[in-house]
């Protein structure tokens, strides 16, 4: 094999590595995403997904790291090195993401909630659904459109402390 063949293919290897690695992380987002379908085999793929990708995007690294002293060693010029500094940036940005839980970024609990009454509700139309709670003849309503992005809310109906989930 030729050092041009080798270089070509150290090449390929850390663009498929990148590629890896953004999926692992990227994937798992995209299949539970709020308001699109999801089927329980997305959600199984995504967890798995999420529970590999750090030590997927691990190995990514490291073998990004060799790819790219190979390359920078065997450039010839200055601009044949630039673009292996931008795709080592990326899989490591993604090894980063992959030790966040960007679930709780896309669901998170939403702070300082503000309650209206119903006939002040504007911002709900009669055709939306809502979560409705009734505690001791107090009623309360949470509509769904809301609840999706945030999937948590606490308050107090009829007199009783509630935690809301949908």
């Amino acid at each position: 094999m030729t050092s041009r063949m080798k270089y070509a293919g150290a090449w390929l290897g850390l663009l498929l590595i990148t590629a890896l690695a953004v999926a692992v992380v990227f994937l798992p987002a995209w299949l539970i995403q709020p308001f699109a379908p999801q089927t329980q085999q997305d959600l199984d793929v995504s967890f798995q997904l999420r529970n590999w990708s750090p030590i997927v995007t691990l190995v990514c690294t490291v073998a990004a790291i060799l790819l790219t002293v190979f390359i920078w060693l065997n450039a010839r010029h200055w601009f044949g090195k630039a673009p292996v500094v931008i795709l080592i940036l990326v899989v490591v940005v993604f090894t980063w993401l992959a030790r966040q839980n960007h679930f709780e970024w896309m669901f998170n609990p939403l702070r300082n909630a503000a309650f209206v009454e119903a006939a002040n509700a504007d911002f709900v139309t009669d055709k939306e659904m809502v979560l409705a709670v009734n505690v001791n003849g107090d009623s309360v309503a949470f509509p769904v459109r809301q609840m999706a992005y945030h999937h948590v809310v606490q308050d107090v109906v009829g007199g009783m402390p509630i935690t809301a989930t949908y």
